[in-house]
């Protein structure tokens, strides 16, 4: 049975007898799921959202009102062709999001798990997001950008197509995101900029004072050193330590370019 006996359904929604429905979601007035959606059990939907075809939830999320999810990419090469946007399980969404499926057929955008993204904002087609994210309110994530684990995204951030964003950085309120950002660090100002660590952040995430300690070292390895970008990565590598090699791996693999100081 596509919509499991255990779900919660309100008589003024509408919901395509092919869409799958897990036990203990509860699916307020007026939403709308398309065909071919699966929630897994658990799921809340607020009234008003939309959920359209090719998008599949994982367990426990809670979606507010007016979100649509899987919205047709905002991209001028899309064809109509069948792509997904694939959310992961307990994560919020708030009121007045939208988040694309991908452009290529088969492609898939991918939400991880945990995460929490606030309000009035777009996470475009092909975006690639791990898991523990905060992406605050009003927030713009253009096509094929790359977040990483515990990542946090202030508010007014509008992040360039192609942007990776590392783990546990931290991008100030109405930051312009045009470069790579390594992970760990903190950024701010209209043109991005690096400003240091995420002390913040990496202290709530556990982090030692050793932790703390090496990867002020790093940073300035890799900003402050004057050194050329393989051989500030040879120095990193050097350390022997995970933090400073997910760093190396992460610059190495930029096209953007990273950001630099102010």
């Amino acid at each position: 049975m596509p919509i499991d006996p255990g779900a919660c359904v309100a008589p003024t929604a509408r919901v395509h007898p092919d869409a799958i429905i897990g036990p203990g979601c509860v699916i307020g007035d007026f939403c709308i799921i398309e065909q071919d959606v699966v929630l897994g059990k658990n799921c809340i939907l607020d009234p008003y959202v939309y959920i359209k075809r090719w998008t599949t939830l994982g367990e426990g999320n809670e979606i507010s009102a007016s979100v649509v999810l899987g919205t047709d990419p905002l991209d001028k090469n899309f064809k109509g062709e069948r792509s997904y946007l694939k959310i992961g399980d307990r994560n919020k969404i708030r009121e007045h999001f939208t988040i694309s499926r991908a452009t290529k057929p088969e492609a898939s955008t991918v939400i991880g798990d945990h995460n929490f993204i606030m309000t009035s904002g777009h996470i475009a087609h092909d975006c690639q997001l791990g898991n523990h994210i905060v992406v605050a309110s009003c927030a713009l994530l253009a096509g094929y950008v790359q977040v990483e684990d515990q990542a946090f995204i202030s508010g007014g951030v509008v992040v360039h197509q192609f942007s990776r964003i590392g783990r546990l950085a931290m991008v100030g309120g109405n930051t312009r995101v045009n470069s790579d950002l390594p992970p760990f660090f903190l950024y701010s100002k209209f043109d991005v900029a690096a400003e240091g660590l995420n002390v913040v952040g990496l202290k709530r995430a556990g982090f030692s004072a050793s932790d703390l300690a090496i990867l002020k070292h790093c940073y300035k390895i890799l900003y402050r050193s004057s050194l050329k970008k393989e051989e500030a990565c040879e120095q990193l590598e050097a350390l022997s330590n995970p933090f400073a090699s997910h760093i190396s791996r992460f610059v190495r693999a930029s096209k953007r370019g990273i950001a630099r100081e102010a």
